[in-house]
């Protein structure tokens, strides 16, 4: 299922007109995306608490490119 979530999130980027989203949310949607990957192959993420830490995950990434 959370593999659905993902394949369903990528999707969604795709399917995004270019001018609608911008380039550093781009950029922290698919990086928040491979982390989240990597969590729910070492088994620290479930299809129960996908959005809750691809949530988290997102807020972390955004906040770190934003100080940059």
């Amino acid at each position: 299922m959370s593999q659905e979530k993902i394949v369903n999130l990528d999707q969604k980027i795709k399917a995004t007109p270019k001018t609608s989203i911008s380039p550093i949310n781009e950029l922290a949607l698919k990086t928040t995306k491979e982390i989240v990957i990597k969590f729910i192959e070492m088994g620290r993420c479930s299809p129960a608490t996908f959005e809750e830490v691809f949530t988290q995950v997102f807020s972390v990434v955004k906040k770190t490119i934003d100080e940059d």
